[in-house]
């Protein structure tokens, strides 16, 4: 999941509002943690979350984002 984070949050083709969406939530979790005390949840917690749901609400609305890169083996290497 990382790494298709990465993929939408580098690509130029996402939104800057739907990648604030995911940085802006996580951001302010990790700076004020006390302003939700009774959340028994880690930061870390609580950026996986938010990461699961920003990947499948990406995967949804950028199909062509969600696509597995296809890499051409180098020349000279038959498989």
């Amino acid at each position: 999941m990382p790494g298709q984070l990465w993929r939408y949050l580098s690509s130029s083709q996402v939104s800057i509002l739907d990648k604030l969406s995911f940085v802006v939530p996580v951001l302010l979790y990790w700076v004020l943690p006390d302003v939700m005390p009774f959340v028994p949840i880690d930061d870390i917690g609580v950026t996986l979350i938010v990461m699961g749901w920003f990947v499948s609400r990406m995967e949804k609305k950028y199909p062509s984002l969600s696509a597995p890169d296809i890499h051409p083996s180098p020349k000279g290497r038959n498989r």
